[in-house]
């Protein structure tokens, strides 16, 4: 098998060692080149072709999510960030990722000995990872406008009582975005588990809250699921959904990873299928691996209506094809037509 062919871009001449020589333990990547700052990496680029490029967030000259917005609609790379916990580094990251990045890796912000060892390793399975994207649609422009959901007022009259529960990964920022911003007020309460690091969920859902006409906010225990409402599990916490009383909330504990991750898709899922049965409806979005599709088959099973992201529409058609395959997503579809598919599922006595 062919190597993963890896440009190194940070400023720092230490951290550009550091990174090269984690990345070197991996036979299965090798590290082409480095670069000190985004003029720099632009040569070797059009020089070595790289298969993905792990970027620094925070650069002089230039900082990442500039250069990732000139670099992607001509020359379509996969791109890990490699951010800081910081206010500012979150901010750059998610802005990074609408631009066309598709993974990100913190660097330690203590412990250092044993965060390094970490990091390098997720660092290691990411840049693996990003190598399967497909990034070409940048060079076409993917950011179409949505086309207009239509809304039936008395189909959102009568689901006061329903749960929509998405799962994501790989590409998820972007796609998350895309459908929550189609939603009108009136919607009924999401729920939402993006594989993201923690100190990242905050500013994602601060983020989707700018451009959402429903309440966008990152969960905490005993928030309550409802209509015109968004609550995204925060980063190292697993969410989950429970019925009290009339009313469903939910818990966020600290938990072992489950397929890999926390939060895990799996974990919410369940619970819906669990405490919401046939009110929910189920959407698995682009992501690597197959996280949340047992879950999606338990949803399903108990009477809930599920769907799937095509693989045309997926930065990565990982999660929701093993979805399909296994019989937890009912059908395929592109992006741009799930808001309207999950209307559909809402609607009164809808077939469809």
């Amino acid at each position: 098998m062919r190597k993963i062919r890896v440009l190194v871009v940070d400023d720092s001449a230490l951290v550009r060692d550091i990174l090269s020589q984690g990345l070197a333990k991996d036979p299965h990547i090798e590290v082409v080149g480095t670069a000190s700052d985004p003029y720099v990496a632009r040569d070797k680029i059009v020089q070595l072709k790289p298969d993905v490029l792990t970027l620094d967030v925070e650069m002089p000259r230039m900082d990442g999510v500039e250069f990732l917005r000139r670099l992607m609609p001509q020359y379509p790379l996969p791109v890990v960030m490699v951010s800081a916990l910081t206010k500012k580094g979150a901010a750059i990251t998610l802005a990074a990722m609408e631009a066309g990045a598709v993974e990100v890796v913190t660097k330690p912000s203590t412990d250092i000995a044993r965060g390094l060892t970490a990091m390098l390793g997720d660092l290691r399975n990411k840049v693996k990872i990003a190598a399967s994207v497909n990034v070409s649609a940048w060079k076409t422009n993917q950011r179409t406008s949505l086309k207009p959901t239509k809304i039936d007022n008395h189909a959102l009259a009568e689901s006061t009582d329903k749960v929509i529960a998405i799962g994501a990964s790989t590409g998820g920022t972007q796609a998350i975005r895309r459908i929550v911003q189609s939603f009108p007020s009136t919607m009924p309460g999401v729920v939402i588990v993006q594989h993201m690091p923690a100190g990242f969920t905050q500013h994602f859902a601060e983020s989707l809250d700018s451009v959402s006409r429903m309440e966008v906010k990152e969960a905490k225990t005993g928030d309550r699921v409802m209509p015109g409402r968004v609550l995204i599990a925060p980063g190292g916490f697993h969410m989950r959904v429970r019925r009290s009383g009339g009313i469903y909330q939910v818990d966020c504990q600290k938990g072992e990873n489950v397929n890999g991750h926390c939060p895990s898709v799996e974990v919410l899922f369940q619970s819906v299928a669990k405490y919401v049965g046939a009110n929910a409806i189920g959407v698995m979005l682009t992501g690597m691996g197959g996280d949340g599709a047992q879950g999606m088959l338990a949803m399903r099973q108990a009477g809930a209506r599920t769907m799937a992201q095509d693989e045309a529409t997926c930065v990565v058609f990982g999660m929701p094809k093993v979805a399909y395959q296994l019989g937890g997503a009912e059908c395929l579809a592109p992006l741009d037509s799930i808001p309207n598919k999950i209307m559909k599922c809402l609607s009164v006595g809808s077939g469809s």
